[in-house]
Formats: C-alpha cells, structure tokens, sequence
C-alpha cells in the first residue's frame, strides 16, 4: 500500500485554513469546450460531452494523445459501455468479455464463444471476437484461485487476474516455480492458466477535496477519495488499509476531521470517514494545477478505457484500465475485486480517487513502480465501497441521504441502489436490465436513461 508517516517538519509547515471541503479536479468554469461531434445520449448521460480541461490536457499528456483526441475519446468510451453492456445481456452465458484499442478508443471488441454471435456483435458496430471460454468459466478458475489465496503462500504470486482480450487468466509470479505451486494448490493446473513472470512487488500506497492529504492518528498520510453520505452524516471514501475503525483523522492542515467508521482490509481495501460539522462534502476531485472536477456518477468504465487518478504525492495523472477484479496478494494480505491500471502512484497516493471522465471508478490500494520510472496500479472499486457500508456517493446533482436495502432479484428500482450489469428492476410497471454497473441517482431512473437500462 502506498502510506506515508508523517513527518514533524512538513507538520509544521501546515498552515490552518479553517474549514475545508471533500473534493477533487475541476470546476465547470474551467471545463474543455465540447467536441464537435453530436453528443450521444450516453456521452450526455455520463457527462462525456463536456470533460474538464484538468482531465483532457492530462489524458493528453500521459496518454500522448493530440489535440481534440481526448474529447473524442471519452465520448466512443461513453458510447461503447452502452453497446458492450447490450451484447453482455444478449449474449448471456456466452459472452466472453469486451474491451477498447485505439488512440480514440474507437474500436470495441466484444468476445463470443459461438460464431453464430458475429453478425449480431457487428451490427452494434462492435468487432466481434470467437474465443474458446465464456467470462463465467474463466470468474470460475479465479475464484479457485481466490480461495486457495487463503491458505497459500503467495508473496512470489502476489498478482492474478482474469485477462479478457487473451481469454485466459493470468498468475503473475516473481518466480515461475512459485506460480506452479500455487496453480496446483487451486486444482486448475489444467485449465489452461498462464504464467507472466515479473519481478513487481505491488505494496499498498497511503499517505477532503478528493485526492487532498489527511493524517491518521498522526502517523501516517493517505489521499481522500470520493465525498458520501449516510443519512446526515457527511465522509469520504477511502482505502482499508489507511486506517481500522474508530482511528481519527485531520486534515491537510492538521485540523481535526473525523473518524473512521468502517474499515475492511485485508480481503478488500475499503474504508470511509465521518466528518465533523467543521468540513463539508462535496462532488469535487482535485487535478492538475489544483483545479477541481465535478463527479457526476459512478458507471464503471471498459477495460481499455481511460482513466485518470489524484493523489496527495504525485497529484493528477493519468492512463488505461488492463483489467477488472485483479487479485493482489500485499504483505499484509490478499485483496480480491480491484482493478489494474497503467497510472502511476507513489506512498501517500493511497485513497485517493480514479475518475474515467467525471465517473468515479474507485481509490487508490497500491502498486508497483513510481512516476518517475512509470508503474502499475490497483484501484479498490467505489461501487461496492458504497454497497457494503450503505453509501451514497456526493455527485454534482447533490444526491444525499441513505442507499435502499441491497437486492440482487427482480424488483422495484430505487435511487442510491447500486446495480451490477445484468441485473433487473422494475419501474412504473415496466421491466428493464441493467446495462452497465452504478449507483443509481433519482435522475437517472431507467426509463430516462436509456445508456444504462434496457427495456426488456
């Protein structure tokens, strides 16, 4: 993990500047002007039509991407969660996975275990890809994976992953041997598992404007990550392992902040913190220069998609998703369900929030590498960050108050939930399926929202 112990002389150079605010990158004064393509409803729906100017100069940057790029980047990313998430549906127990490639993300691969799927893959403007194993076979070797994790040793094997372009899962291992032995352990040595061999040792990174410095028990520094609510209560989210229950937390000025009220670490690397009348929530992130970006939702972005990261040691940058629910085996312990990136983080960046657009993704766990060099990073998902602890996430609508009861059936929708693709509500007596996972938000009802539900 990525935590810094704070330091007596950086401690005094703190200056008190009263109350603050959870936040994060940039203001709509400061957002790029839109691209000149029509918006689609999607890129409306997610707000990729109009993407800050923090967020395009340094996707620009880090991605190398030109001029104009990035705008159009974010929009074919917007448009293609609501295509992938239509084929996912239809597709059922064949549908083997999706994913973005290009400058533009302006192809998107969806995989098929059945060739008679091309010409309906093709005619949502998708490439269409015939593997040999379904996403549910491959989520099923993790999972044994996962569960041999428990009982194995796996400092020399501390990353595993299911990775959707090749169809295939992957264990990566400081030593091949160690890879062996742990494959074997979980009973799949026959099912077809690769070996990549590196010598990166992911640690934890630690160290409210999302993204700003806070100090737990004056030890240690990690970054905010998104403003909450639950009920009254107003906090932020963070990761696990900054923190355990009931531990206090000050500011980046050493004012007293809040508390944390729940801390899952490890297994998952979740936390959040109850903020004291003194601090305020908000649906800002800090970026680049110390400008700040709105967050509007929390619809979870396509492997290949772009993504950018805010932390209290490195600040803003940013790079692409490899893959969903990695697992991670810290020295602490393994972390299951978060997410590989190409960005860059350093010790003190734990916490800290990952944006694709102005959707939240998740907050800083750890990584390999730094961001002089270049490195690897795992974000732990906000989606069930929100779930598990009953949360409701701080966007620029100023949706508040307290999530309804989780309920993976069919049945009524209701806002503050948080849906997974795939899953089916009811709404003014009309059924519909959910295209990509998010918290839902009393705008984005399902019949308004056509980038998110499919009417069934």
């Amino acid at each position: 993990m990525l935590r810094r112990h704070t330091a007596a002389g950086r401690r005094a150079a703190l200056t008190a500047l009263g109350a603050l605010v959870l936040t994060g990158v940039t203001t709509a004064a400061t957002a790029a002007p839109p691209p000149p393509a029509p918006a689609s409803t999607a890129a409306q729906t997610l707000g990729a039509d109009r993407p800050p100017a923090a967020v395009v100069r340094a996707m620009e940057r880090d991605l190398k991407l030109k001029p104009g790029q990035a705008a159009e980047r974010l929009v074919n990313e917007a448009e293609a969660g609501v295509r992938a998430g239509r084929l996912r549906n239809s597709l059922g127990k064949r549908f083997a996975g999706a994913w973005l490639r290009g400058a533009t993300s302006a192809e998107l691969a969806v995989a098929t275990t059945h060739a008679d799927d091309v010409s309906a893959i093709e005619a949502q403007g998708a490439k269409a890809v015939v593997v040999k194993h379904p996403l549910s076979e491959l989520q099923a070797v993790k999972a044994k994976l996962d569960k041999a994790a428990t009982s194995a040793n796996t400092r020399d094997t501390p990353v595993w992953y299911v990775d959707v372009p090749t169809n295939r899962v992957v264990v990566q291992a400081i030593k091949r041997p160690a890879a062996t032995a742990f494959i074997k352990a979980a009973g799949v040595q026959d099912k077809g598992v690769t070996v990549r061999v590196s010598a990166a040792r992911p640690r934890p990174l630690a160290d409210l404007v999302g993204g700003e410095a806070y100090y737990i028990e004056g030890s240690a520094r990690c970054s905010i990550g998104f403003s909450v609510t639950k009920d009254t209560q107003q906090g932020f989210a963070s990761a696990g392992h900054c923190g355990n229950a009931a531990d206090s937390t000050a500011g980046f000025n050493m004012a007293a902040q809040g508390t944390f009220k729940a801390s899952t670490f490890p297994g998952k690397d979740m936390s959040w913190v109850g903020v004291n009348s003194n601090w305020t929530a908000t649906p800002d992130v800090k970026g680049e220069g110390g400008q700040r970006t709105q967050v509007t939702g929390s619809v979870q972005a396509l492997v290949g998609a772009s993504i950018c990261r805010s932390g209290s040691t490195t600040g803003w940058h940013c790079g692409t998703i490899e893959q969903h629910d990695t697992s991670v085996s810290y020295s602490e312990g393994t972390v299951n369900g978060v997410t590989e990136t190409t960005v860059c983080a350093e010790p003190g960046d734990s916490g800290g929030p990952y944006l694709s657009g102005s959707q939240a993704q998740g907050v800083t766990s750890g990584g390999s590498g730094d961001c002089t060099s270049g490195g690897t990073t795992f974000y732990q998902p906000i989606n069930p960050i929100l779930s598990d602890f009953g949360l409701v996430l701080k966007t620029a609508t100023a949706q508040a108050g307290s999530p309804a009861p989780q309920d993976n059936g069919a049945s009524a929708w209701a806002a503050g939930r948080v849906y997974e693709a795939g899953a089916t509500v009811t709404h003014a007596g009309v059924r519909y399926q959910c295209l990509q996972s998010h918290q839902a938000q009393g705008r984005w009802s399902p019949g308004a929202t056509p980038a998110l539900w499919q009417r069934m």
